[in-house]
């Protein structure tokens, strides 16, 4: 009988499904000195900016493994760096909007629905096309996170610092490597 016990006791309990505890847009009470407003606003403009980077960090990975060109290496190299870097971001944002009581967007398919920047062809593009999309995805976060940081000041300094020193600091160097490898200047000078 012993036997059977410690059988049953080891089988995971499979195919399990429970209730929502909490719905996305709403909030928690912590115990961290911010109120629920502030919270709530916070949670919201942080989850834009999570589902922005998300996609952001996707397009730097297809980007890396569709790169081509005299310069395929060091583009490589570059955009599986900046993509590593965009995960951090991901894990940041998503930790902080935890952290004040939300939800953070995790399914890629809500993310689909909340990001802003535009999808891209499913094939590959010409590098300077791939190179400027995601130009114009750094632009858009970093003017969504601009925004959120001079708006969430007032009231959360954490979210404020977070979006500051590292989401923008991080996306402005990201910009200024890619926007220097669409300086149009000959490789070869004849």
């Amino acid at each position: 009988m012993s036997q059977q016990k410690v059988q049953s006791d080891s089988q995971p309990l499979l195919h399990q499904h429970g209730r929502e505890i909490q719905a996305f847009g709403t909030v928690r009470q912590l115990p961290i000195g911010l109120s629920h407003d502030a919270r709530m606003y916070s949670c919201e403009r942080l989850n834009r900016v999570l589902a922005d980077t998300r996609i952001l960090h996707s397009l730097y990975k297809k980007h890396h493994w569709l790169m081509r060109g005299p310069t395929f290496y060091q583009l490589h190299l570059l955009l599986d760096k900046h993509a590593d870097e965009q995960l951090e971001l991901v894990d940041m944002v998503a930790e902080r909007i935890q952290t004040l009581g939300g939800i953070a967007v995790g399914d890629p398919r809500h993310v689909a629905e909340l990001t802003r920047v535009p999808r891209p062809p499913d094939g590959a593009e010409e590098v300077p096309a791939m190179l400027s999309r995601l130009l114009e995805a750094h632009e858009l976060i970093l003017n969504d996170a601009h925004d959120a940081a001079a708006r969430v000041a007032e009231g959360d300094d954490g979210s404020n610092d977070m979006l500051v020193s590292n989401v923008i600091r991080t996306n402005e160097l990201q910009t200024w490597f890619i926007a220097e490898h669409l300086v149009d200047t000959p490789i070869v000078r004849v």
